[in-house]
């Protein structure tokens, strides 16, 4: 026989958690999803790693997502208000991710944005990554709202988060303009997640598959890539060009002039829930 089933509070360390799905019901997502070769990407990472120089998959959809997202700022935008509605459309890209962590002994999942990546260089898109995933949950800044937020009694909590997230003036800095999540670091090929962002990519493993090209099959190193879209900031016509164009980028990745994109000490790209 089996005993008797245990039940307890949920732990405060997974309050920011339910206040953030509490807030993203109001989104109307609709799923997209493609597959990018990353032979341009690989050969670019491998160069790199000659010189010392390591950078993660998740860095790579940082930094051309954000130039896509720049270029799209009816995308790069947020709403709010159901008999009112208003949007809000972004000068800067910024991009939340999402990482495993450990704090107080339990293993939960933080989110930190990283602003203006349209003008970031890899460089500094892999120090900010590298800088939160070994970093001290209990000690960086970027968290300091969530650990509030596990000390704040569950009402009063809710409302702080909603007053911290829902104006329009302030969400670009709280949740980001749009949000990339990986678990490529796993043997999953894709997901969808809703990151409270009128965009929100999800990021699998890259594995080599057969594809075709110029009529001939051969091996590449194949990224699905999927994104989930709130219908009340685009369509799915804006949103299909976001995507195209973020794989295309991928495809075709190659340092951009003045994009700081220069060798430099290595960096530790191990993925642990933030980026391989």
């Amino acid at each position: 026989m089996s005993g008797p089933v245990e039940q307890a509070r949920v732990a405060r360390e997974r309050r920011h958690t339910l206040h953030f799905l509490d807030t993203i019901r109001e989104f109307a997502p609709v799923f997209l999803d493609t597959e990018v070769d990353m032979t341009a990407v690989r050969a670019h990472r491998a160069d790199a790693d000659a010189t010392g120089c390591r950078y993660s998959t998740l860095t790579y959809v940082l930094h051309t997502a954000a130039r896509v997202l720049a270029a799209h700022p009816e995308a790069n935008a947020a709403v709010r208000g159901r008999l009112r509605p208003r949007v809000a459309r972004y000068p800067g890209a910024h991009g939340k991710i999402t990482l495993d962590k450990t704090l107080n002994g339990r293993r939960i999942v933080l989110s930190a944005v990283l602003r203006d990546l349209e003008r970031a260089g890899l460089d500094a898109i892999q120090g900010q990554i590298d800088r939160l995933r070994s970093g001290d949950p209990a000690e960086l800044p970027e968290f300091s709202g969530a650990r509030l937020l596990h000390r704040l009694p569950w009402p009063v909590g809710a409302l702080a988060y909603r007053a911290a997230v829902r104006p329009l003036a302030r969400r670009a800095e709280a949740m980001g303009t749009f949000a990339v999540t990986s678990l490529g670091h796993r043997p999953i090929d894709g997901f969808h997640s809703v990151g409270g962002t009128t965009v929100t990519l999800g990021v699998g493993r890259t594995q080599d598959r057969p594809v075709v090209r110029e009529g001939r099959v051969v091996v590449a190193p194949v990224l699905r890539l999927n994104m989930s879209f709130d219908h009340r900031v685009i369509d799915g016509a804006e949103a299909a060009d976001v995507l195209a164009e973020i794989k295309e980028g991928l495809e075709a990745f190659a340092s951009r002039p003045g994009s700081e994109d220069r060798p430099t000490p290595a960096w530790s790209a191990d993925t642990a829930g933030g980026g391989r």
